[in-house]
């Protein structure tokens, strides 16, 4: 089955509202392949690096199939860095909103008193890593007696940082009528064997990222605080003169305000994104393609596939949710055999989501100042 968009997956009005909203409106391979998979209550093995879109495709069934009249942990989901946990809660959250799902990360570094009180109180879905959930499980704190679906992320990680034997202790927890799921960047054998004795039949799906080269481009950062995240990047804009730049954000509704706010300050700049309707979007790119204004604001979803070779800039004024999608956008830039110039802007508080995206995409990116 083709899939176009999330409206063809056969998903509840509440999840559809949050995705739009998130501006999130096609779904990426992984998401399309798995999503129908998991709707379908199968056991799933998938082979997916980060950046691929693999978080959205286990959290939008997690949220489908959530009974939210029952207070009590219906999901977990284990990863294997507090970051992790945190990034995945938060997604969950976001998928979860309209429907009322109630969503708790635990991990090490933050009272259990507090997470104890938050279990108390009564959550629908669990994220944590495996030490602190199978603290939580031994204190007798954490009940996995309701679960009916089980998620391993980032597999392969879990390995090397040694939580193997953490993992079957958790899952001796488990019900054996549930629903597991496993997401690793790479399957070797012991994955295999893992992955083959805690599922039942799983369908196998792999999806490999693109190649990615950033040789030709140009690559900076400037950290600023948020409160100065608008004044800091016309600054940049005006020193750095483009003829012609692709600005990122991650949703529809900030690439509009964006849009107001720069043709207030004197930037011919149009936006696109998935509420144009196809003429409307047809004009804004041939406006660009003939220099008619200098600055396109677009989301990640509407970049796909534009075919532009002249674009002396990429800017990312939010850095890409899904991390490689930062080669994407920067891909936009130096094409043809030109250069080009790639210019981030972070608040202080995702550096190490910057760290990340280089490690993820094999890349460096410098620090500038203003």
């Amino acid at each position: 089955m083709e899939v176009n968009g999330f409206c063809d997956l056969n998903l509840s009005s509440h999840v559809l509202k949050d995705l739009k909203y998130q501006g999130w409106e096609t779904p990426m391979p992984i998401q399309g392949q798995a999503i129908p998979v998991l709707l379908d209550g199968r056991d799933l093995i998938a082979e997916a690096k980060t950046g691929t879109g693999k978080t959205l495709a286990f959290a939008i069934p997690i949220i489908e199939k959530v009974d939210c009249e029952k207070r009590f942990v219906q999901a977990l989901v284990l990863t294997p860095t507090r970051e992790l946990a945190e990034q995945v809660a938060g997604e969950l959250k976001k998928i979860g909103y309209n429907k009322k799902v109630y969503v708790g990360a635990f991990y090490g570094g933050k009272s259990i008193s507090m997470q104890a009180s938050l279990l108390k109180r009564g959550i629908h879905v669990a994220v944590g890593t495996p030490g602190r959930v199978l603290d939580l499980l031994n204190r007798r704190i954490l009940s996995l007696e309701g679960v009916r679906t089980f998620v391993l992320d980032e597999g392969d990680r879990m390995l090397d940082m040694g939580f193997i034997d953490d993992i079957r202790r958790i899952v001796a927890h488990l019900p054996h009528d549930r629903q597991t799921m496993m997401f690793s960047a790479t399957i070797p054998e012991d994955i295999k064997g893992l992955a083959q004795s805690i599922t039942r039949n799983p369908e196998f799906i792999s999806v490999s990222s693109d190649t990615m080269t950033v040789d030709e481009v140009d690559q900076c950062y400037y950290e600023v605080p948020k409160t100065e995240k608008f004044d800091a990047f016309v600054e940049v804009m005006k020193r750095e003169s483009p003829s012609s730049a692709i600005i990122f954000c991650n949703t529809k509704r900030w690439s509009d305000t964006l849009a107001k706010l720069m043709k207030r300050r004197g930037f011919d700049a149009e936006v696109i994104h998935g509420d144009l309707t196809q003429n409307q979007r047809d004009r804004v790119m041939d406006g660009f393609r003939k220099n008619r204004f200098k600055f396109l604001i677009a989301t990640d979803v509407a970049a796909r596939g534009l075919d532009i070779d002249d674009v002396s800039h990429v800017v990312n004024y939010d850095l890409p949710k899904e991390r490689e999608n930062y080669i994407h956008r920067i891909g936009r830039t130096a094409r043809a055999g030109k250069s080009g110039k790639a210019i981030s802007f972070i608040s202080s508080q995702e550096i190490h989501d910057l760290w990340e995206t280089e490690h993820r995409c094999r890349t460096k990116i410098n620090q500038a100042r203003l």
